[in-house]
């Protein structure tokens, strides 16, 4: 399933938005999510907790997609 995902200011951190879009309890289970290799960012395995990420990427979880697209 792919869900736009709104981001406020420049960028949101890769652990942040993973619990934001409550695909994750907590900052923990985010870290150890990104560090078993379980989440992508535009098709590739990323492994920093805190990446920015900016409007017009993918993020690639558990089967969900969240698109990040500029806050209105």
């Amino acid at each position: 399933m792919t869900t736009p995902f709104a981001v406020r200011g420049d960028y949101i951190q890769l652990d942040q938005l993973l619990k934001a879009a409550g695909l994750v309890g907590s900052g923990g289970e985010a870290h150890a999510a990104v560090e078993s290799g379980l989440v992508q960012v535009d098709g590739q395995p990323e492994s920093r907790k805190r990446a920015k990420l900016r409007p017009g990427q993918k993020v690639d979880f558990q089967g969900e997609t969240l698109v990040l697209v500029a806050e209105e």
